[in-house]
């Protein structure tokens, strides 16, 4: 393990793949504040389980529309740089409303500030998760390309890792610990992140262009992938004359006449040449995506994931309350249960892996719902307090439960992965992949809102969850749902890429 992590070292960078790994950790890690973040909702705010959920849900909604960022940094560089300094603003912002949680009441006791604190809060981390992607993404594609794998496993492992501390300690610290402190103690990490991102140094955008220019010996690296050879030497002529032809003109008009003012007019001349270039790149990469979206063989399948999403209410903030109140489980032990759930994400990663790969998407999925409305039975046994009746703890039921619910959603998440990859066209890979992950951060969103409604329309709130029952019932008949429109996904594709 060592050997290999020194070998990663040695192919980007000690700087870099710090950076990648702290990173990630951080967002497995963010499981520790959202613990605190939950029974702020539940105990300070006095909310609902489906205001609770409101709020979370509108929290999380940078997180479908991940694409932005993505075409912002890659249309837009600042300072001439495209990663590094939309690293460092996703990092202000996910560091700063932490510490206004953690120092001001204010803000902990109004629902609006502290919507809108978690919202920008989001907003960082999902920018964050984005330019780190497609840094890996650039770090890989010349002659590292043989490590990507490597890299990309490593950084899962932070990431796992990260989600394993950040449950195994959220609850704890929340039993010793009061919130606020919890907050600052969580804005460390993105303090150490930030100045991380100082250690990494990105060449410029015009460096990087001749650089590949000249690796590929004139072959198309422009941002969606279309521009011909043709393209690109007239590129790599335009960033020649430009610099050349900037001083040449300025030359010229010395002749004329020694003021400064010419001076002037080149450079707002240069200005709208540059605006022009960013408005056009992002015009381009816009329709560019949107163009390979509307095709059929990447619409369907997406349109069954979002569905799949949809049509299913999502109650797991209605479970916390009655896990809480009800069946008056711990904090430290709702953290134990995550720590449970990632292993058992781990498990369902491993079984796929090894023994799935060969199987249908289609009959994947099928087993995947059939064995998650089976779940949420059980979760309607825990309800009707059946349980006690056969033998079984609450705690038994409840760690069961979170592992192999994780599990059998990594079996659904799996195929979502692998069809995207398989989809995504050559030259917007990055931006198309971020744009499959919104839309399937965008049905849990929606998921999560039709969740909160539900549980209004049947009058489930804090003491009172009567109806809990019925609520869990329809959301096992909503599971069938999607299995009635599995012929979106191609019939013949299985987990081996074609």
């Amino acid at each position: 393990m060592i050997s290999w992590l020194k070998k990663l070292g040695i192919a980007f960078g000690a700087s870099f793949l710090w950076l990648v790994c702290f990173i990630y950790f951080t967002q497995g890690f963010r499981s520790f504040v959202w613990t605190a973040v939950s029974y702020l909702l539940k105990d300070k705010l006095k909310l609902s389980p489906s205001a609770s959920q409101f709020v979370t849900t509108i929290a999380f909604f940078p997180w479908s529309i991940k694409p932005v960022y993505g075409i912002l940094s890659d249309c837009i560089p600042i300072g001439g740089r495209k990663r590094i300094p939309y690293l460092i603003i996703a990092t202000l912002l996910s560091l700063f409303p932490w510490l206004v949680l953690g120092i001001h009441t204010s803000a902990r006791t109004s629902r609006l500030q502290l919507m809108i604190l978690l919202t920008v809060q989001n907003l960082g981390s999902a920018m964050a998760d984005v330019v780190i992607d497609a840094m890996i993404a650039e770090a890989v594609r010349f002659e590292r390309a043989s490590f990507a794998g490597d890299l990309q496993s490593v950084s899962w492992m932070a990431m796992a890792f990260g989600g394993i501390c950040g449950s195994l300690f959220g609850g704890y610290t929340l039993d010793n610990l009061q919130i606020d402190k919890i907050f600052l103690l969580f804005s460390v990490l993105p303090a150490v992140q930030l100045l991380s991102c100082s250690l990494v140094e990105e060449s410029s955008v015009e460096d990087k262009l001749l650089s590949e220019n000249s690796n590929s010996n004139g072959a198309s690296h422009s941002i969606n992938g279309n521009d011909s050879d043709e393209d690109n030497a007239k590129n790599h002529r335009n960033i020649s004359t430009k610099k050349s032809g900037k001083n040449t003109h300025r030359q010229r008009r010395g002749q004329k006449s020694t003021k400064q003012e010419p001076v002037a007019v080149s450079e707002s001349s240069d200005h709208g040449f540059i605006m022009g270039k960013w408005f056009s790149s992002l015009k381009s990469a816009t329709f560019s995506l949107l163009g390979a979206f509307r095709q059929p063989i990447i619409l369907r399948p997406m349109a069954w994931f979002f569905l799949a999403h949809v049509t299913v209410p999502n109650l797991s903030t209605i479970m916390f309350y009655y896990q809480t109140e009800v069946l008056k489980l711990e904090a430290s032990f709702l953290g134990t249960t995550r720590v449970i759930g990632w292993l058992g994400l781990m498990l369902g990663t491993f079984i796929y892996n090894r023994y799935l790969k060969k199987m249908k998407l289609r009959r994947i999925l099928l087993c995947a719902h059939i064995s998650l409305s089976i779940l949420s039975l059980l979760d309607a046994i825990l309800v009707s307090r059946s349980n006690l009746s056969l033998g079984i703890s609450d705690k038994v039921m409840v760690i069961f439960g979170s592992a192999l619910s994780d599990g059998i959603n990594q079996f659904k998440f799996m195929p979502f992965l692998i069809l995207s990859g398989q989809l995504c066209p050559p030259g917007i890979e990055g931006t198309l992949f971020a744009l499959f992950m919104s839309i399937n951060n965008l049905g849990s969103t929606v998921s999560s809102f039709v969740g909160a409604g539900l549980a209004s329309v049947l009058n489930i709130s804090s003491g009172s969850f009567d109806n809990l029952f019925v609520g869990i019932m329809i959301q096992v008949v909503c599971t069938f749902i999607p299995v009635a429109f599995l012929f979106l996904i191609p019939k013949e594709a299985t987990g081996i890429s074609a």
